[in-house]
């Protein structure tokens, strides 16, 4: 039998770094009624975690090795100042995370995808730009980069929501990503992510049954 003080509690795991991931003059803004125009003056001169990014890139030549969900292990976000200061110490127990956005929000879903592999970037433009041609749309330029070959952006996406979402929101974006985006090989999507998209329904009744009542649920997602 397991014993409370064979543990150390006292022993912090990880923290985890929420990174803002918006379009340019997007960032979210909360404002009371009728103080509308205030909050947007506000948000327009207030910088997030990613306008910072792209200010730090710009006159810290150390941090273009750096993506963007990495920074946090090597610089600290001064909420007071709103900009990246170069960590003293302790960046190996910090993680940065990019919130899940859905296929339906395209251009941004193509900006979070740029984001995890592009690092240097100094502005929205830049991560537009591919070998000296800027690209029209965040889409585009995933793809000049190659990213969209197969179905490797359909595996990220699910591996990443996996890791903070509940099976049934896994199974939504599994309908999303079969619905509106380019599948190649759906079947080997579904048997590659089939353990986290069957969870709660393999514990509600069986690894058998499990399986079964999961397709249903897409099934009954894709009609509607």
């Amino acid at each position: 039998m397991w014993r409370l003080n064979e543990f150390n509690l006292s022993h912090k795991s990880h923290t985890v770094m929420s990174l803002a991931v918006h379009l340019p003059q997007q960032q979210p803004i909360v404002y009371q009624d009728g103080q509308e125009a205030q909050a947007i003056e506000r948000a327009a001169l207030r910088k997030t975690t990613l306008t910072s990014w792209l200010e730090l890139n710009k006159n810290d030549p150390s941090a273009h090795n750096i993506s963007y969900s990495d920074i946090p292990q090597y610089y600290v976000f001064d909420k007071s100042t709103t900009n990246w200061k170069k960590r003293q110490r302790g960046g190996q127990n910090v993680i940065g995370r990019l919130p899940v956005v859905s296929i339906l929000d395209t251009e941004r879903y193509y900006l979070r995808m740029l984001l995890q592999r592009k690092s240097g970037a100094i502005s929205f433009d830049d991560n537009l730009t591919v070998n000296g041609l800027r690209c029209i749309t965040f889409q585009q330029a995933c793809q000049e980069y190659g990213l969209l070959r197969g179905d490797q952006q359909w595996h990220d996406a699910l591996n990443d929501a996996a890791q903070f979402q509940s099976p049934r929101q896994l199974r939504m974006l599994f309908a999303m990503i079969c619905g509106f985006g380019e599948v190649e090989d759906v079947p080997d999507l579904w048997v590659q992510h089939q353990v986290s998209l069957c969870e709660d329904f393999v514990h509600r009744y069986s690894e058998q049954t499990g399986p079964h009542y999961a397709l249903a649920d897409i099934e009954e997602l894709l009609t509607s």
